[in-house]
Formats: C-alpha cells, sequence, structure tokens
C-alpha cells in the first residue's frame, strides 16, 4: 500500500515543494522517516504515535516508512508532522479523496492541536507556483499566508477539523485574503521637534531620498541619536512587493503579529554595539536571519559605531556593497536580501569633545586617531553621506521658531521616490543608492558645469571610483528633490559637502 501527500520545506528564506510518501508492508511493527530529516523531523515519529493513540486510529500496525522527496535534499524543522499523519491517514483508508491539488504544513502537539510555524508566507508562496491549489496549515499562521495569491487557505486548530472535512462530515471557509490597512502610520517622534540643525536635516532627507548611507559624526548632546530616530517618519511608503519580501524575512525570524502578519511600514533596527557578527549579518547552524536582513527595505542604525567590535563592522563590507547576504554552513548556503539605508552615529574622540568650540577636548592626539581608526576606510567608502552634526546654539533653543514637520520633508522624499521608481521600472533597482554600473553614465547625465567640477573634485581630492560613483548618485537624488533632469552645478557641489568629513577626521 502506498500514498502521496504534498507539502513544502523551508531552509532560510528558501522553500522548497516536497513530496511526502508513505508505505506499508507486512511484519513487526516498525516507523522510519527518511529523506534527510534533522533531528526535530525525525521527532515527529514519538507526536504522530501520540496523536493516532488520541484518536484511536490503528496506522502503524506493520512496517511503516515514510519517504520525503527529494531524498537529497535536507528536511529541517516540525512542519511535516501534518503531511505525514495525513500521509498515513491516507495510507490506512481513514481518507480517500484526491489531494493532488493540496499541500499541507504544520507541526502537532500530542493531543493533535496544530502549532504554529516560523516562514510560512515564503512556503505558500512557493505552494502557489508549483501548482498548489490549496493549504492545510495552522490557524495562527492562516492570515499571513492569505497574502499570496491564487491559492486557497484553510487554517485549522485541529487534526480533527481536517479529517471531518476532507470526509465530507464539515465545511471549512477558506481565509479571506488579507489586506492590510492604507492608514499610514503616526510616528510620535517628528523632526518639527528638533531645534536647528538644518544641514544635518538636509542630509537625511537626501539620505531618505535615495536609500543612501548616512554617517553622523558630532560631540555627546548634539542630536544624532534624536535625528536617526525620526527618521522612519520621512522614508517612503513600502510597496506591497516590499511588504511581502519582508514579511517573509520577519516570519523566518518568528517576529510577526498573527493579528496584523504583513510588515506595512519600513523597519527600522537599532543595534547595539554589543551584537556579535552572526547577530548582525545572520548565521547559526540552521542560517537565520541577522539584524541587516530585518532591516532590509528599511533602515539599520548603528549608534556609537566606534564601540563595535571591528571585525563585527567588517562584515558588513559586503552585504552593503551587494544587498545581499550569503551564509554557508555545512548543511547548505543560504542568502537573505539586505539592502537597507545604514544610518550610523558616533563622536569624533572617546570624550566626544574634539572640535567642539564650546567644549575641551581631553584626549591626546594618539587616542583621537586609535578611536577613528576603529573604522576601516573601505567601510568608510561605503558611506554615501558623512556630516557633522554640530551641538545645537542656545538661539535655535530659546526662541523656538517653528520647524518643518516631518509630514512635508515625508512628502519631498515620495516624491522623489516615485520618479526613481519611474525610471528604474523593469530593472529590479529600487534607488538611486543601487544604481549599477552599466546604467550610471545614463542615469547621472552632467551639465558641462558639473562635470568640470566633479572633474577638479576628482583630482584635488583624491577620490575613489568608488567615491566618485556614490557623488553621482548622491548628486542624482540631489536633482530628483530638486525635480530637475540633468544633475546641475549645484547638485554636484551639495553631494561633495556630504563627502568631506573622511579627510577632516581619518585623513589628518
Amino acid at each position: 500500500m502506498f500514498s502521496k501527500i504534498n507539502s513544502v520545506g523551508l531552509f532560510g528564506l528558501n522553500a522548497f515543494p516536497v513530496t511526502v510518501e508513505a508505505s506499508i508492508t507486512a511484519g513487526q511493527p516498525n516507523f522510519d522517516v527518511v529523506g534527510l530529516p534533522d533531528t526535530a523531523v525525525q521527532e515527529s515519529k514519538a507526536r504522530i504515535r501520540a496523536v493516532t493513540g488520541q484518536l484511536g486510529l490503528k496506522l502503524l500496525n506493520g512496517r511503516v516508512t515514510v519517504n520525503l522527496a527529494p531524498a537529497s535534499v535536507k528536511k529541517i524543522g516540525s512542519m511535516f508532522d501534518l503531511p505525514i499523519m495525513i500521509a498515513l491517514m491516507k495510507l490506512g483508508g481513514v481518507i480517500d479523496c484526491e489531494l493532488s491539488d493540496t499541500a499541507f504544513i504544520g507541526e502537532m502537539s500530542l493531543d493533535g492541536q496544530i502549532a504554529p510555524i516560523n516562514g510560512a508566507l515564503s512556503m505558500t508562496i512557493t505552494a502557489e507556483q508549483n501548482g498548489i491549489k490549496r493549504l492545510f496549515l495552522p490557524k495562527a499562521n492562516a492570515k499571513e499566508a492569505s497574502a499570496a495569491d491564487n491559492i486557497e487557505i484553510y487554517g485549522i486548530e485541529h487534526i480533527t477539523e481536517i479529517v471531518n472535512f476532507l470526509q465530507n462530515r464539515t465545511l471549512l471557509t477558506p481565509e479571506p485574503r488579507y489586506i492590510p490597512s492604507a492608514e499610514r502610520l503616526v510616528y510620535r517622534e517628528d523632526f518639527a521637534d528638533v531645534m536647528g540643525q538644518t544641514s544635518a536635516k538636509k542630509a537625511i532627507e537626501v539620505a531618505a531620498a535615495g536609500s543612501h548611507n548616512i554617517l553622523m559624526v558630532g560631540p555627546p548632546g548634539s542630536g544624532k541619536s534624536m535625528l536617526a530616530k525620526r527618521i522612519p517618519s520621512i522614508l517612503p511608503k513600502i510597496t506591497f512587493a516590499e511588504s511581502i519580501e519582508t514579511t517573509q524575512i520577519h516570519s523566518i525570524a518568528g517576529l510577526i503579529n498573527p493579528k496584523e502578519p504583513l510588515v506595512t511600514t519600513r523597519p527600522f533596527r537599532a543595534v547595539s554595539h554589543t551584537i556579535s557578527g552572526a547577530g548582525l549579518v545572520g548565521g547559526g547552524t540552521i542560517p537565520r536571519p541577522g539584524e541587516i536582513s530585518l532591516a532590509h527595505n528599511g533602515v539599520l542604525f548603528l549608534d556609537e559605531l566606534p564601540e563595535f567590535d571591528r571585525r563585527t563592522l567588517e562584515t558588513l563590507r559586503q552585504p552593503l556593497e551587494n544587498g545581499e547576504i550569503l551564509i554557508s554552513r555545512a548543511s547548505g548556503s543560504v542568502s537573505y536580501p539586505c539592502e537597507v539605508m545604514l544610518v550610523a552615529a558616533m563622536n569624533p574622540c572617546p570624550c566626544g569633545n574634539f572640535g567642539n568650540p564650546k567644549k575641551k577636548c581631553t584626549c591626546t592626539e594618539k587616542m583621537v586617531t586609535a578611536y577613528l581608526n576603529r573604522i576601516s576606510q573601505p567601510v568608510l567608502d561605503r558611506i554615501d553621506i558623512q556630516i557633522e552634526v554640530k551641538p545645537v546654539e542656545y538661539d535655535d533653543l530659546s526662541t523656538r521658531k517653528a520647524q518643518e514637520t516631518s509630514a512635508q520633508i515625508a512628502e519631498r522624499v515620495q516624491r522623489a521616490r516615485d520618479i526613481q521608481a519611474e525610471r528604474f521600472k523593469g530593472t529590479g533597482i529600487k534607488s538611486n543608492s543601487r544604481i549599477t554600473s552599466d546604467i550610471i553614465g545614463d542615469v547621472c547625465r552632467l551639465t558641462p558645469d558639473a562635470d568640470a567640477l566633479l572633474k577638479s573634485a576628482f583630482d584635488g581630492l583624491g577620490l575613489s571610483a568608488r567615491a566618485y560613483d556614490r557623488i553621482l548618485k548622491v548628486a542624482r537624488t540631489c536633482a530628483d528633490l530638486a525635480g530637475i533632469k540633468d544633475i546641475n552645478k549645484s547638485c554636484i557641489t551639495q553631494a561633495i559637502s556630504f563627502r568631506n568629513l573622511d579627510r577632516k577626521y581619518w585623513n589628518r
């Protein structure tokens, strides 16, 4: 006797179809699961024995073999409990309906309850792409899975619900497609609360409009963290495609709210300097996404940048450049997307007052140099905008002059991002920060006086090829904010002004 049931496996962000095959032959009762199962899959045998006992079913009287195909791919996790149970029920005649277009995923408790799993959205999308028309999975994951197109989602809480439904004894209603609310989130932190800091706010606006990496350097109390925490309030609206991408990553990490499962705002991940390399870029025996991937399509904020372990910071070089991180383990390799806007803040020296006109720096030259050199030049080269945040003047605080609100800034940022969306339609590029070298000449056309200025800066400042490209990309964003087609001298001037701190502090 033989039965076959569809399921889906998951390794990192990569979901793949799995066929659960079950057979029974005469002989001493035995229950084997083959097809490269990990420990969690092997333990499903104990859970299934308990459930069959609870239900009074005699499904394991003989030599039972369950194969998880393809056998060449390692199966990880407890989501195969449910499909194995269904395969055994079909093998034993408890279920006799056609299930070729149906898939099952879910973990069972000992009493038959169906427990939630991670990565439901990724598995649902893969199931739909492989011709599955209906999917049974835990009730807690149903709303998340219903965001996928062209597939019926059935959320279940107990194994008996499936049995009764497939035996035509009860009716199950498919989960309605989840459509998130279109209401814009109201942020408590607003740029209207920030007095002064005009140049810093302008730089942050450019960074948000083009998703450019930005570094803020300034003494303690100058407002670096205050500015960073308000960046989410001016970011462009997340698109539905970006929302699905981001939700998949957060689902794998187990960070989804079952009531509001789709991530509908751009992530803002503030990371402590105590974080490990694996915590930042991902890792583990079964590779999990790190903070840089959890910030995909949003912001990764690193405060007190020199306090991070230098080796940890160096792990950011490749993912910041490529927009994805590849993690290789003995069990396989997995890649996670990580197109982030890096926001970093730091003091200019251990005491924080180097270059402060109002307070004396107590650090020696050697201490300042050692502190700044914790950040390597290759890491600095990947930061498009470098600005100095100076202490706020008394007059700015005392006059309490009305400041521009986040809503006003966000409107300009959104217009600039809409221009970029139209420009890069069909290319896979989402923002100016991701312009590739093969199209940069066409996208970043310069007026003659802008070209002359950039040539003079390149020769005079000894810019690297990477710095040249990043200045062009930032200038392109400045032009988009101004609503002009070709990059003019003013845009180049502004972009060059955002690249001067590495010479002021690091090349003294």
